[in-house]
């Protein structure tokens, strides 16, 4: 079974968030999730983003690698949206991961001053016409992960939802995150191998 690091989107750790960690849970995984906002969650992306700013990025970023230096290196980076950019840096640097999941977001590999590790698996989900994925880049960041990786796959779902596996908020898509769940309990299960 796996140990997962999963890290919360701009909204703070939902009640979504803690529910999809469950679900990984309930199949026999070891889920971690920190809270980097410190209890506080937010109602709009943009109410996120702006406490965010207020406190740095860069500190949001350091409560995610202070978490990660609690565990084990061999464990599988995951995150949501904002929560992909502290998971992609530490399955990128951090030597000894063992995998990567990624939701709704993608950023350039160079952001973190390395190529991919090209045996590295990776996973990267979003919606096709998700304006922060699709407009904003994202999507082309996990285009060129995926063809700089020997292991690493993207997902498509039909739809616009920016948190579609986040069953606590109106933008959740039951049959998608159904999918995507599918996906990465058989992902998780070929790293078992």
């Amino acid at each position: 079974m796996a140990e997962i690091l999963l890290f919360h989107h701009a909204l703070g750790r939902t009640a979504g968030i803690d529910g999809f960690a469950d679900a990984l849970r309930g199949e026999g995984h070891t889920v971690h999730v920190p809270d980097l906002f410190e209890g506080r969650t937010f109602a709009a992306i943009e109410d996120g983003m702006a406490y965010v700013n207020e406190v740095g990025f860069e500190t949001i970023a350091e409560r995610g690698e202070r978490a990660a230096g609690e565990l084990p290196r061999g464990i599988v980076y995951a995150g949501f949206s904002l929560g992909v950019v502290p998971a992609q840096k530490l399955a990128q640097t951090r030597e000894g991961a063992s995998g990567a999941l990624f939701f709704y977001s993608c950023v350039p590999a160079s952001m973190f001053g390395s190529p991919w590790p090209a045996d590295l698996p990776a996973q990267i989900h979003g919606m096709d016409a998700d304006p922060y994925f699709v407009d904003e880049g994202d999507i082309d960041a996990a285009r060129e992960l995926v063809a700089s990786a020997n292991r690493a796959e993207l997902f498509l779902y039909p739809g616009d939802q920016h948190y579609f596996a986040d069953s606590s908020l109106p933008s959740y898509d039951a049959g998608a995150t159904a999918l995507l769940l599918q996906r990465v309990l058989e992902f998780l299960r070929q790293l078992d191998r």
